[in-house]
């Protein structure tokens, strides 16, 4: 699922998201700034395991990685978080820079804080040399407003890239 509104098919997935990414690089006020990019291990051994980072002024978002798996020994992962250049907008997405991840994930979930989901995508493999982005079926993961999340008995223990973009959260006068 693209959005949490739900909906959205994988066509309409990438015609919102390019239509979300064109108009951010269309106004210079929503230019994205240089994003923050943070290694960190995924370990196997079936414990649940949390990586999280802050970003934008006072560290006014935060993204979450919380996951399990099991399998073969650590791979190397990394964070990247960025925010718009009015930090109304922000983006996370957390993924294996070789590709595809040989673990096996019993769960997953990429919380977001500071901010509601706009758009969330979650792949089976990331894009690696001349290999291209796969992307879970919709019924393996769902998006809520804070958070993407593995649908337990649907799927299917692949995780290699989780993709957030987040709109600053309303706050009451």
């Amino acid at each position: 699922m693209a959005a949490p509104s739900g909906g959205w098919n994988g066509v309409g997935a990438s015609l919102w998201a390019a239509l979300l990414l064109g108009a951010v690089a269309l106004s210079p006020a929503e230019a994205v700034s240089e994003p923050t990019t943070v290694a960190f291990d995924v370990r196997p051994g079936g414990v649940v395991h949390s990586f999280s980072h802050n970003v934008g002024p006072g560290d006014k978002y935060m993204c979450m990685f919380t996951y399990a798996s099991q399998g073969g020994t650590n791979e190397q992962w990394q964070m990247s978080l960025g925010t718009s250049e009015d930090h109304q907008h922000f983006t996370c997405t957390i993924w294996r820079p070789q590709g595809k991840s040989y673990l096996y994930f019993t769960q997953f979930k990429a919380e977001v804080r500071g901010a509601e989901i706009e758009y969330a995508m979650a792949y089976s493999k990331a894009a690696f040399e001349r290999e291209s982005d796969v992307p879970l079926k919709t019924e393996e993961y769902e998006v809520t407003k804070t958070a993407v999340a593995h649908r337990p008995g649907a799927f299917k223990a692949e995780l290699s890239k989780l993709v957030i973009v987040a709109k600053a959260s309303r706050t009451e006068l």
